[in-house]
């Protein structure tokens, strides 16, 4: 008797009556490989969205990455990922993906492309100016020393381990901002 090419059918009528193996499978599928088949090696690594340090397997091929995966030897995550781990390889490979610091001058309906010690310059000379403009050596005339800027504030993310969080602390207490505030612990 010959199997029919419907799957239903070849469920019904073959072997496979669960619908998990040959049932299944399609000419398609069979001629189906996994991406990890073109990695050279895997890298671990770590999930960037939050601050929970997931950790993924990177599988690397041709030195570009063909796939991310939850890392079961993790004690974090134990192989694990959420919705937005599991669409990391999308974060690095997507065609969405900008690879230019993109900027728009002021009243400007176009953006344009800039190199990065350019805006790096530009980011530098705004935040300096802003510390200068915005300066407090007093808090009133005559009143007790605060050595501050109310004109710079950072709010930090939840993907910032505790080593970035110290270091962006430090930076921003260097110049004077005492409005800095980090949402991880929500």
């Amino acid at each position: 008797m010959r199997i029919p090419s419907w799957p239903v059918a070849r469920q019904l009528l073959g072997r496979d009556r669960l619908g998990v193996g040959e049932a299944a499978r399609s000419r398609r599928t069979a001629a189906l490989t996994a991406r990890t088949d073109a990695a050279d090696r895997v890298v671990p690594s770590i999930c960037p969205y939050c601050a929970v340090g997931c950790a993924q397997r990177v599988w690397v091929g041709d030195e570009r990455v063909v796939q991310v995966e939850g890392d079961p030897d993790s004690p974090i995550s134990r192989g694990r990922l959420c919705p937005k781990g599991s669409a990391t390889r999308q974060l690095v490979t997507g065609p969405a993906r900008e690879h230019t610091v993109k900027y728009r001058r002021p009243y400007a309906t176009e953006w344009e492309d800039l190199d990065l010690d350019t805006a790096m310059g530009m980011i530098t000379d705004r935040v300096l100016a802003t510390r200068a403009a915005t300066w407090q050596d007093t808090d009133g005339p005559g009143g007790p020393p605060v050595r501050r800027t109310m004109g710079i504030a950072s709010l930090g993310g939840a993907t910032l381990d505790n080593e970035e969080n110290y270091l962006m602390k430090k930076l921003y207490t260097a110049l004077g901002a005492v409005q800095i505030e980090n949402q991880a612990r929500i």
